[in-house]
């Protein structure tokens, strides 16, 4: 199987430093029992996805606090050659292994990113584990060990949580806080939680998830339309009719493509009839 070729461009990775300065310091904490109690609660049937129901930034964003080299400045950057090396808690059951190794395998199909078992050489590294504190992951590389949390069950029940967080770690934020998002939603501030408002903050222009690409209501990166909601009523309404936010199946064909460009990938797999429209 032939593999892509694809370099990191190292010129921009202050851009992904400064995607993430208007969460200021709400990155950086502990992981916290609380989201773990409300994650705990979340069923299928829940209007919310179960990352919508952290205390930490933007629901699911953490950087713990000690675990960056070199503090702000070095808060995340690419994985070089988008090289993942990746390790699994034991603590998981054979099932939710299964579900994360699944959610590896559809990264390896549709995209250049390649999440790969860690070596005793590889000192970077994506832990997965399952404490009882929600679902989070950092934004990018941070640098040594970086865990991403999927608390059991729910942030295993569905393959597209799983994969929103590894999507995370690979350095991408959210869908709905773009800083050209107004043009596709309108976001209902007096439906949102007291204290969450700023979870719904536009990132600053030089964010560069969007990579050109245009708004994707389908990402696995978008809220879904009850996110932080005091009153069960919608937080964020499309400017387009009929379409759904907040699908956790799999990556989106969009999704696909910003991995491709901001990951510099010099060809590309066909395979997108696997993703998610």
């Amino acid at each position: 199987e032939e593999e892509e070729e694809n370099e990191v461009d190292n010129s921009s990775e202050s851009d992904l430093f400064n995607g993430l300065m208007h969460l200021g310091a709400a990155i950086f904490g502990t992981p916290d029992v609380k989201s773990g109690e409300a994650v705990s609660t979340w069923k299928e049937t829940s209007q919310l996805n179960p990352e919508e129901m952290g205390e930490y930034a933007e629901g699911d964003i953490l950087h713990p606090i000690g675990n960056s080299r070199n503090g702000l400045k070095a808060v995340s950057s690419r994985w070089p050659k988008g090289i993942i090396p990746y390790e699994i808690s034991p603590s998981f059951g054979s099932s939710d292994r299964q579900m994360i190794l699944s959610s590896i395998d559809e990264y390896k199909k549709l995209t250049c990113l390649k999440f790969t078992p860690r070596t005793s050489y590889d000192t970077d590294y994506i832990y997965f584990t399952n404490g009882n504190t929600g679902c989070w992951s950092s934004v990018g590389k941070i640098g040594g060990r970086q865990e991403i949390n999927l608390q059991t069950p729910g942030c295993l029940s569905k393959k597209g949580t799983v994969m929103h967080e590894m999507l995370h770690a690979a350095g991408f934020m959210h869908e709905q806080n773009r800083p050209d998002r107004d043009k596709y939603v309108t976001v209902n501030y007096n439906n949102i939680q007291s204290g969450r408002e700023n979870n719904f903050e536009k990132a600053q222009s030089s964010m560069i998830d969007s990579q050109g690409i245009g708004y994707d209501y389908r990402s696995v990166m978008h809220y879904s339309a009850n996110a932080f909601s005091k009153n069960g009523q919608a937080t964020i309404d499309p400017k387009t009719k009929g379409v759904t936010m907040g699908q956790r199946e799999g990556l989106s064909r969009k999704d696909i493509q910003k991995i491709q460009k901001m990951y510099n990938c010099k060809s590309k797999r066909q395979q997108s009839s696997s993703s998610i429209d």
